[in-house]
């Protein structure tokens, strides 16, 4: 009996055809043209259990169904739906709720029309193809569906996009629409992945995100530099790394070094790292950078220093020369100009401001904390070390007597 193979069939060439770039191009639309079909399909599929979760919610909330019926009233409603489609998923108590409360959250808040609007306005879906099987989409399914409905809060195009699942952890753990908001949206740029999302949350992306002090509207391009500066956060967690008191930047790249993993999930999406001490022949002589990235996002270097004391002036000037030195000696036509980032252990913003005046390359400048102090005990060695050490004392010893004994 013939094995099942599950590889992908090869496309292969009847007979009596003659291929052209025409045919070619032909085919490649016909391709597209069902790629494009499938994602509509995904995205209106979800779309419409989005509208109803969404609608149900807010009857939930207009209705005062507790008030009116009882409070066991949302238990009722499970068990009436789930009895009619018991072959449907989603009618469980928890997610109704979970309905009722997506609603409310966004309701609750005065502003919440014109918050919507802008994010509606605002989000960035990936491509212009979605962005048209949106419009598509809201017009063949939304238009009419909520204009026959009495709704306070019309359901926002731009969530259509955020599988449910996603919508629940933010309403979950999100303390305000402002912050949902932000979520949502980098949910749509990004493609996260909701344990993905759950980690940006958990590291409170919203408050640290973008807030590093850089240059970058002055010296990069409009959506480069505001990229650029989401990227970046103000403060780094290295709560992973565990060194004696007096560490110095050596120790602290060496542990950075063996947990790089860690390191650029704290660093972020998107960030290659390409080495340590990074060497440049300059003038003859031998430069050595401390760490060196890639942002695949950003399309650039990025060179990081890391000083283990608060921010000094002189340290814009080295990471300067850094930065000029990428870009003169590895940077290629292709990539986007090289930024600068000096993590350190303190700063004060005015003087990175005036540190920053004069120079023409994009950088910034963020802190680090949390770092495990060890115990002294760590550093001594065990009792196990201690014997070791003796008998190889005492084996010297012996060997010296003799030594001694033969002359």
């Amino acid at each position: 009996m013939a094995e099942k193979t599950t590889d992908k069939p090869r496309a292969v060439r009847s007979h009596d055809v003659a291929l052209d770039k025409e045919y070619l191009q032909w085919i490649q639309d016909i391709k597209q043209r069902f790629r494009n079909s499938q994602i509509k399909a995904a995205v209106k599929v979800n779309s419409e259990q989005l509208l109803f979760n969404w609608q149900l919610g807010r009857d939930l909330v207009v209705r005062k169904a507790e008030e009116k019926w009882g409070s066991g009233i949302v238990e009722q409603v499970s068990l009436d739906l789930q009895a009619e489609f018991p072959n449907t998923k989603g009618f469980s108590a928890r997610n109704l709720w979970n309905m009722k409360k997506w609603y409310s959250f966004y309701a609750e808040n005065e502003r919440i029309s014109d918050m919507l609007q802008s994010f509606n306005m605002l989000i960035d879906v990936k491509s212009e193809k979605l962005q048209q099987v949106a419009a598509e989409i809201h017009e063949e399914s939304f238009g009419e569906k909520l204009q026959q409905v009495v709704a306070e809060i019309p359901f926002p195009t731009g969530f259509s996009f955020i599988p449910w699942g996603h919508h629940c952890l933010i309403i979950t753990k999100c303390k305000g629409v402002d912050e949902a908001l932000f979520y949502l949206r980098r949910t749509v740029e990004r493609g996260l992945s909701r344990n993905v999302l759950d980690d940006c949350i958990r590291a409170d992306l919203y408050h640290t995100a973008g807030a590093a002090v850089t240059n970058f509207a002055e010296k990069l391009p409009a959506m480069q530099g505001e990229l650029a500066q989401e990227i970046l956060k103000s403060n780094y967690d290295l709560g992973f790394v565990s060194l004696q008191e007096k560490y110095d930047e050596d120790a602290l790249e060496d542990v950075l070094e063996q947990h790089m993993t860690r390191f650029l999930l704290e660093l972020g999406e998107g960030w290659a790292f390409v080495g340590r001490q990074k060497e440049i022949i300059i003038s003859g002589k031998t430069r050595k950078i401390d760490l060196l990235f890639y942002h695949i996002y950003l399309r650039c270097y990025v060179v990081l220093e890391l000083k283990v004391k608060p921010f000094d002036p002189e340290f814009a000037g080295k990471l300067n020369f850094y930065v000029n030195a990428v870009n003169e000696f590895i940077r290629r036509e292709s990539d986007n100009p090289t930024i600068g980032l000096l993590i350190c252990k303190d700063m004060d913003r005015t003087e990175v401001q005036l540190a920053f005046q004069g120079i023409t390359t994009p950088m910034g400048v963020a802190t680090y904390d949390n770092i495990k102090i060890k115990e002294i005990q760590e550093y001594l060695p065990t009792a196990e070390q201690i014997q070791k050490q003796i008998e190889i004392a005492e084996e010297e010893y012996k060997m010296k007597l003799q030594e001694r004994s033969e002359e």
